[in-house]
């Protein structure tokens, strides 16, 4: 297993190419880093979003709404286990109107990562919207 360190920065580099994936709306960016069982909760009304496919129907649909919103994440620690090949993110998140400074929404998260094969991936997020 890799050190916690080596761990650590790698979960941020995957969390610096999704961030861009979300600005850039590639779809194909963001797929290699979700794991198949991916889950994701909802800030505002805690829906449920289960599965890579569901996801990325998901992030499609957000790319092509008008006003768009580019979704960051920003990670504030990185925890590795020492005994298995996962990891714990927390963090910040906004949701800014694309082309301007403009938050709509922001608040605070936690992420479940796991290696598989060298590299690692998504396997749960879950939002709460403070503002």
């Amino acid at each position: 297993m890799k050190q916690p360190g080596a761990a650590e920065l790698a979960i941020r580099l995957r969390r610096a190419a999704f961030n861009r994936a979300l600005a850039d709306g590639d779809l194909a960016a963001i797929g290699p880093i979700l794991a198949p069982g991916v889950v994701l909760v909802t800030g505002s009304d805690s829906a449920v979003i289960a599965g890579r496919k569901a996801q990325l129907a998901a992030w499609k649909r957000e790319f092509s709404a008008r006003p768009r919103m580019v979704y960051e994440r920003v990670p504030e620690s990185v925890v590795a286990s020492a005994v298995e090949p996962v990891a714990m993110e927390h963090g910040t998140w906004r949701g800014v109107v694309a082309g301007s400074e403009q938050v709509a929404a922001s608040g605070i998260y936690s992420a479940k990562w796991r290696e598989v094969g060298g590299a690692w991936l998504l396997e749960a997020e879950l939002f709460v919207t403070l503002a």
